[in-house]
């Protein structure tokens, strides 16, 4: 059986999401979100990570993280699953916590890192939780723009670098750049593969590594094995875009495929992505079909 791709090495950059199972609150309350950055505060210092942008939002989470070494996948497993006991020993709950295993895309650092962070720390204005960036306490853009203390593992300077050398110079242009970010579409909806985002020179290197045998075919027809058939979506949904949702969630398919599928356009699934992310939990009633 073939295991699930994995591009590890170090100097990598991720822009990493993790979900709750069945699209469930994974923070309840600021406890539980001060408990999470302190697991992720443990898994930068034991794994040698460096976090570039964060965002906690309701049912998931957003990471850049630049790993010192090919060792995300371990570092990942430290994070999800000692959060998951914290959840589960404080809440008096058990099952899981997360749907599934988290998703991650290569990222080419110099060409993709600046929009990046700023996608992840305006998805709370996105979903209209706040009207202002700054007015979200559970991002890494206050601690960018130093108005809070910056944790160790959080790097603020590469990012202020972009922007002038002059500290307090670097900070008004990072806070103009991001504000003309809102409204401005995705930079994933560029990946390839489910797996890369970069330019053509970046693709064709990391396509074609050794360790990428599995990135085409084998990969998708593995995950298609062991998800429901296309037609089976629509039999459990009566809601079209929720079927759509649930289809692509399962990562077995590629966007066409769906689209092709249900008689849509590519543009079409993406919008439905986009507005079912922003959903609030409760109503959300589709969920990721993952084995186990």
């Amino acid at each position: 059986m073939s295991r699930p791709l994995r591009l590890e090495f170090s100097g990598a950059l991720y822009h990493v999401t993790s979900r709750g199972d069945r699209q469930q609150a994974i923070y309840r309350d600021d406890t539980d979100r001060h408990a999470w950055l302190e697991v992720l505060a443990q898994a930068c210092a034991r794994f040698n990570f460096t976090v570039h942008s964060f965002c906690q939002m309701t049912n998931h989470y957003h990471l850049l993280i630049e790993t010192g070494e090919a060792n995300l996948s371990d570092g990942m497993r430290q994070l999800n699953g000692q959060y998951s006991q914290y959840f589960n020993r404080r809440h008096q709950v058990v099952g899981h916590v997360f749907q599934g295993r988290y998703t991650s895309v290569l990222v080419q650092k110099e060409n993709h890192l600046r929009e990046l962070a700023r996608y992840v720390v305006l998805n709370p204005v996105r979903a209209q939780m706040v009207t202002n960036v700054e007015d979200w306490p559970w991002s890494s853009y206050k601690l960018t723009i130093q108005t809070a203390q910056p944790p160790t593992w959080l790097e603020i300077d590469w990012m202020l670098s972009q922007f002038g050398s002059s500290r307090a110079d670097a900070i008004d242009a990072y806070k103009r750049f991001v504000i003309a970010g809102i409204g401005v579409s995705s930079p994933l909806k560029n990946v390839q593969h489910q797996l890369l985002l970069g330019d053509d020179d970046f693709m064709a290197r990391y396509r074609d590594e050794p360790s990428s045998e599995l990135l085409g075919d084998v990969t998708r027809e593995h995950r298609r094995a062991l998800a429901l058939p296309l037609a089976e979506y629509q039999h459990r949904y009566t809601n079209r875009d929720e079927a759509i949702a649930a289809a692509y969630l399962s990562t077995a398919y590629t966007m066409k495929q769906i689209a092709d599928h249900f008689g849509v356009s590519d543009r079409t699934v993406s919008r439905i992505m986009q507005k079912m992310e922003h959903l609030p939990t409760s109503s959300c009633t589709f969920g990721r079909t993952d084995p186990g």
